[in-house]
């Protein structure tokens, strides 16, 4: 279930790492007070990383985007799965390995940067990497299949299956390590969320004691930050909607709950279980017959968590996802408030 906080969110953690698409951009364009809020985060003095699992891009090309959106940031706040993946590659093949590639020039350059070799004899090659990169040419696909099949260990930067463009939800690097996979009947390491990897580098190189992980996706933000143990805040602006969280299972339950990325500086109660349902403050959500219902009015934080919380609740006791059809999220006004 929730936890509670009863100081602004931010004072408890000292970290604070941040997915990307979804909780600072959607489609390309800036979240509506992204940049300030991002700002006030380094003001109080806590560390803020921005951790990705795409792989193409290097951390210079996505400071870049970021600046570009009004958002502050060097390469040094950027962490991505490429990285990750040169790190694991690293502590278990050893600091002189060589690999064979299946990827773009982020992934290269991580690998260049931890000085580990590509070849391209697989005779020299302790292990195979992947990650995204749209010029990968299906002969080296094949062959790769064909030597992970054979015994060379597998190293893939991520397992996402779909990839936000211009022209709409394409397929991702997933696709292609599910693939490999299947084929030759061996599952890959990975580097990326939800794995344990890619939050332990970006822990390692941004530092911090206390770290929150702030996302958006249930099964890559959340999950991850259950991986390595840490808090995590989800926020409802990106792939997450209603259906999504209150089908939530204990591993992709987040710590707390806010609309957007000012439920970084607020409190965040805890609804009161009672009965079949929950109350906080102005809302009281009820589930009846397997149905959800919320009423009341009050703050949009406060509403989603007593969803999560009723919801959960019932789904923990039937083994049953509630119907939540029916309830219209609320929209935010300038004071959190329901209108």
């Amino acid at each position: 279930m929730l936890k509670a906080s009863d100081v602004p969110l931010l004072e408890s953690y000292d970290l604070t790492m941040f997915d990307l698409d979804g909780v600072v951009y959607v489609s390309g364009r800036a979240i509506d007070g992204v940049a300030e809020r991002l700002q006030r985060v380094r003001d109080a003095g806590v560390h803020l990383a921005f951790v990705t699992n795409n792989a193409s891009r290097t951390p210079e090309k996505v400071a870049a985007n970021l600046t570009r959106l009004g958002v502050t940031a060097a390469a040094a706040d950027v962490v991505t799965s490429a990285q990750a993946a040169a790190s694991v590659i690293k502590e278990r093949f050893g600091p002189n390995a060589s690999v064979l590639l299946l990827g773009g020039p982020g992934l290269e350059a991580a690998l260049a940067a931890e000085r580990i070799c590509v070849t391209d004899e697989p005779n020299e090659a302790a292990a195979i990497v992947s990650g995204y990169g749209p010029d990968v040419l299906w002969k080296d696909i094949m062959r790769a299949a064909t030597l992970i099949r054979d015994g060379l260990p597998y190293v893939a930067s991520n397992t996402d299956l779909t990839i936000p463009t211009d022209y709409g939800l394409a397929p991702g690097h997933g696709v292609l390590v599910r693939t490999l996979s299947d084929f030759a009947g061996v599952e890959p390491i990975v580097a990326g969320k939800p794995a344990r990897p890619l939050m332990d580098e970006t822990i390692r190189r941004v530092g911090g004691d206390r770290p929150l992980m702030v996302g958006d996706r249930l099964d890559t933000d959340i999950e991850g930050a259950h991986a390595v143990d840490v808090d995590s805040l989800l926020v409802m602006t990106g792939v997450t909607h209603l259906a999504e969280l209150v089908a939530a299972g204990p591993g992709l339950r987040p710590t707390y709950i806010a609309p957007d990325l000012e439920g970084l500086f607020e409190p965040h109660p805890v609804p009161e279980q009672n009965g079949s349902g929950a109350h906080l403050r102005g809302w009281q959500a009820t589930v009846t017959q397997g149905v959800l219902d919320v009423q009341g009015e009050g703050n949009a934080g406060d509403w989603w968590r007593v969803v999560a919380v009723a919801s959960w609740a019932a789904l923990d006791a039937t083994g049953t996802v509630v119907d939540a059809t029916a309830l219209q999220p609320p929209v935010m006004g300038d004071q959190g408030e329901r209108r």
